[in-house]
């Protein structure tokens, strides 16, 4: 049996977390205080899921980038043909927080919106 050690990210107690493995199959869990870790745990270690965060150009804002996410995480083997995409693209303003700007980024499933509105400049 070989062990995975983790650090929740559940709360903010950042518990201990050890889990006991064969293979991809979980045969203990221990170390979490709280229903949090546990799932953390659980999902860490079967699919590891990621948010990703950055900011993209836009032309003609108030701002010269926008800041962007994906609205799910996103299968952390998968971030980085997701920023693969970002760092292609441009936008035009006007945005408004929640415009999607790819939906579906990567074939993921997964939106990718703006977060703050940024005007045009006059």
């Amino acid at each position: 049996m070989e062990e995975k050690k983790l650090i929740c990210i559940g709360c903010p107690k950042g518990c201990s977390i050890t889990i006991k493995h064969t293979g991809k199959t979980i045969n203990e869990i221990t170390g979490y205080n709280c229903d949090n870790g546990l799932k953390y745990a659980e999902n860490e270690f079967t699919e590891p899921k990621r948010i990703v965060t950055t900011t993209v150009k836009i032309n003609a804002g108030t701002l010269p980038f926008v800041p962007v996410k994906t609205r799910e995480a996103v299968n952390k083997e998968k971030i980085f043909e997701v920023m693969k995409v970002i760092s292609k693209l441009e936008l035009e303003s006007p945005v408004k927080v929640g415009d999607v700007v790819i939906p579906n980024i990567a074939g993921t499933g997964v939106d990718l919106v703006c977060t703050r509105s940024i005007k045009k400049v006059s």
